[in-house]
């Protein structure tokens, strides 16, 4: 049922993005002066380039302190402050994006303001979606702890490791897989998020040069002109609504295939 549904979106996506295609054609996306669809400009790079910094950025951020804050809860904090830890990471799961981003508009944006003006800018893209991934991130890799047999732990330990050598020698390698479908996830929440980024960025068509630069991503890109949009320049939104699918779909499909290759790894012991 559910690859049925998935079938439908791209049929959708392609019916929608074929007259495009058709009339301004794949190069243009890329090869364009710039963003103006009023005169037949359908340059994607800057956008493309903002999402993809946009996440790399959060991604870089996100990782090491998930994983970090997994290993905490799985083994160095005490039991109850676990279960309160891990609760508090999944109420910042639960938390809708808006919210995030109604956050960052009025608070982080001001303090990067004072910072470095203008306040807007790919690095508050970066610090909410940092924020919106980390619980992805770290309950998928303290799930992927929690399954390691305790029989490794118990052998390990009897050989004289310290607990830091266990998680390093033992931990790491065998929940490695779940670790990397963590940060998939990760990547594929961060590509797919629009309304935060669309509060705390700008909106500025541009390909950042550094942090502090305004930037637009594909998923605002849509929100902001898909209600006034019409002929080529409608299509053209769904092209990019193509291209985030695919960009998602093959960072699921990576994630899926090593958690599955995780499981049966582990069924082997």
């Amino acid at each position: 049922m559910a690859g049925s549904l998935l079938l439908l979106i791209v049929l959708f996506l392609l019916q929608e993005s074929w007259p495009a295609f058709q009339h301004v054609g794949l190069s243009s996306y890329f090869n364009d002066s710039d963003w103006y669809p009023t005169e037949d400009l359908y340059l994607l790079t800057p956008m493309l380039w903002g999402t993809v910094w946009a996440t790399l950025g959060s991604v870089l951020l996100a990782a090491p302190l998930g994983i970090l804050s997994a290993l905490f809860i799985q083994y160095y904090a005490p039991p109850l402050l676990a279960i309160i830890y891990r609760r508090l990471i999944e109420l910042l799961a639960g938390i809708p994006s808006v919210v995030f981003g109604l956050w960052g508009l009025v608070v982080l944006v001001p303090l990067i303001a004072r910072w470095h003006p203008p306040g807007p800018s790919l690095l508050a893209g970066i610090l909410i979606l940092f924020l919106m991934i980390l619980p992805t991130i770290t309950l998928v890799a303290q799930t992927s702890f929690a399954q390691i047999p305790v029989s490794f732990l118990h052998s390990a330990t009897a050989l004289g490791l310290s607990r830091w050598s266990i998680i390093r020698k033992v931990v790491f390698p065998t929940a490695k897989a779940g670790i990397i479908t963590g940060i998939f996830l990760g990547v594929a929440r961060a590509l797919g998020e629009t309304m935060a980024i669309l509060m705390v960025c700008g909106n500025i068509v541009q390909t950042p040069s550094h942090l502090f630069d305004p930037i637009r991503t594909l998923t605002a890109n849509i929100a902001l002109e898909m209600a006034y949009a019409l002929g080529n320049h409608r299509s053209t939104l769904f092209v990019s609504g193509l291209l985030l699918m695919a960009m998602v779909v093959l960072f699921v499909m990576m994630a899926e295939s090593l958690r599955h290759r995780n499981l049966d790894a582990a069924t082997k012991y």
